[in-house]
């Protein structure tokens, strides 16, 4: 008996071959997508929402992109996956790792056409895969004991990671203060220690990096601009006038000096309130919430410095940084842990007043503010500057560097090509497929910046057969370089990084021989 119809209505099936150049197809659209903006000569992208306020964004980074996207396709999907992973877990190379997963489809799509199976594909790959990553682990460098030459290592990786950003005229400039944000942190991954502040005006040159905590906020009129030897309480609590707070309330007066009456017991009740904050032998009060005119007075009067609606992020790290709790009862003052710093005070930045916080008992944190012609270019800067510190926070513990510019991909090749001439079996020829999909990277670095890129791999092969050759494209002068004399260098890790995942998401989409397509089930119409 013939089944006519398994699925409903408006499911549909998708089997086989179809299945697999449906999958084929979206991974290598996404790639191609995010294919121009590799390297230092990578281009742009406006990403322009439909919506309200149709609002612009202009970036290069490969994982901002695909984030903004809306997708269909279910392959394309994985590869977004791969580049959102990518950035939370090292930050950079989130473009490279869907390049090179892309390539590693096409290369497989020519195997599937002469008939090699899937399952062969794979477990060539994963070979390969396996030895490209110990040819590299033989190649890598450690200067973790010499601390001069690991500082000159990271300024080469925060330089190389910038190079291909909007930052990339000022790389010199920014990479000093990631790295110098980054070593503040002796060690920590909490980039939360380290608050970035973006202020339209200046140039991109005029951004700096201040050893304390900025908030972005003003002082109140009539308060001390100036404090020393703070004690700092962090609250998050009403400090509107207490008013009757019971829904359906209604309290009915026969004369005004009743109204009078109940306008007093509500400011004693605030009085009482700032009583017990002031009794905490503080001299700054932070709420994260209003702070109307009364207590503001109250707080005036006893020299304590108020500061109103500082923004949950800003109270979060202010606690943070100073050592502080946030508090919402006020009863126990013994029970509350208050902030310290040496000095509160308040400073220009362009036409804006901040206050700035210095000496804070946590000594790794600090503020880098950025300057900028646009919001755009600051949201930008922004992007890069996370990038770099992210990938400098991660080599500080993995200390693993190796030279950058297409030259890892080089050195993997050249170990995968020597794999695939000692395997037998159809496993060769996915594995060099592989070598050639690791050439991708290269390849495109030099057709972005609009060079021959045929003729660059050709001498770059013919070079990386010399012995511990440094070679790798050096898009600046338009030839084959030496990445060590140039200080072009990338962090292990996240080289690592990119090869395992992109040989992962690409083995996830060639096992795929079957796509069912569901639509959400209806409500039913309860009558």
């Amino acid at each position: 008996m013939a089944v006519d119809k398994l699925l409903k209505d408006e499911a549909t099936e998708e089997k086989g071959e179809r299945a697999r150049m449906a999958s084929f197809v979206g991974a290598m659209a996404i790639a191609d997508l995010v294919k121009t903006t590799l390297g230092p000569k990578g281009m742009d992208k406006i990403l322009q929402s439909t919506g309200r306020g149709n609002s612009v964004m202009v970036t290069n980074d490969g994982a901002t992109i695909l984030k903004s996207l809306h997708i269909e396709n279910p392959a394309a999907k994985v590869l977004v996956d791969i580049s959102k992973v990518q950035d939370d877990e090292v930050g950079d190379g989130t473009t490279s790792v869907v390049v090179l997963a892309g390539e590693l489809l096409r290369e497989a799509e020519k195997l599937v056409a002469t008939k090699i199976h899937p399952m062969t594909i794979i477990s060539g790959y994963r070979l390969a895969a396996e030895y490209a990553r110990n040819a590299l682990l033989q190649k890598v460098m450690d200067n973790k004991e010499d601390e001069e030459k690991f500082k000159s290592d990271l300024m080469k990786i925060a330089m190389t990671s910038l190079s291909s950003k909007i930052l990339s005229q000022d790389k010199e400039h920014f990479a000093k203060l990631a790295v110098h944000a980054v070593m503040r942190l002796k060690g920590s991954t909490n980039l939360e220690a380290i608050q970035i502040i973006k202020k339209p005006g200046g140039s991109l040159k005029d951004s700096f990096l201040d050893e304390g905590f900025i908030l972005d906020k003003k002082i109140g009129i009539g308060q001390p601009k100036r404090i020393e030897n703070a004690k700092i309480l962090v609250a998050n609590t009403a400090m509107d006038t207490d008013k009757v707070k019971i829904y359906g309330a209604r309290v009915r007066v026969d004369s005004m000096s009743k109204v009078v009456d109940i306008e007093g017991a509500e400011k004693e009740k605030m009085r009482e309130k700032v009583q017990k904050i002031i009794a905490h032998g503080i001299n700054c009060f932070v709420n994260r919430q209003l702070i109307y005119n009364f207590p503001e007075e109250l707080f005036a009067d006893a020299g304590v410095l108020a500061i109103e609606h500082a923004d949950f992020d800003g109270i979060e790290r202010l606690a943070l940084v100073t050592g502080g709790e946030i508090a919402s009862t006020f009863d126990n003052p013994e029970l509350v842990k208050l902030g310290h710093c040496n000095l509160i005070e308040e400073i220009m930045i362009g036409e804006d007043k901040l206050i700035h916080f210095s000496g804070v008992e946590m000594g790794q944190a600090c503020t880098i503010v950025l300057r900028g012609a646009s919001f755009h270019v600051l949201d930008e800067a922004e992007r890069s500057l996370h990038d770099a510190l992210c990938v400098l926070s991660q080599t500080v513990n993995d200390s693993r560097v190796v030279l950058g510019g297409g030259w890892p991909e080089m050195v993997m090749a050249k170990a995968v090509d020597e794999l695939a001439r000692t395997t037998p079996g159809k496993k060769s020829n996915a594995i060099e497929a592989f070598s050639r999909a690791l050439l991708a990277i290269p390849t495109t670095i030099a057709d972005n910046a609009g060079l021959d890129s045929a003729e660059l791999i050709a001498k770059l092969r013919a070079e990386h057969h010399k012995e511990g050759s440094p070679a790798g494209i050096d898009v600046i002068s338009g030839s084959v370089g030496d990445m060590a004399e140039l200080g072009i260098s990338e962090s292990f890790k996240v080289k690592q990084a990119v090869l395992l995942s992109a040989t992962e998401a690409a083995e996830m989409i060639l096992r795929v021989d079957d796509i069912i397509t569901c639509a959400p089930r209806k409500r039913e119409d309860r009558m």
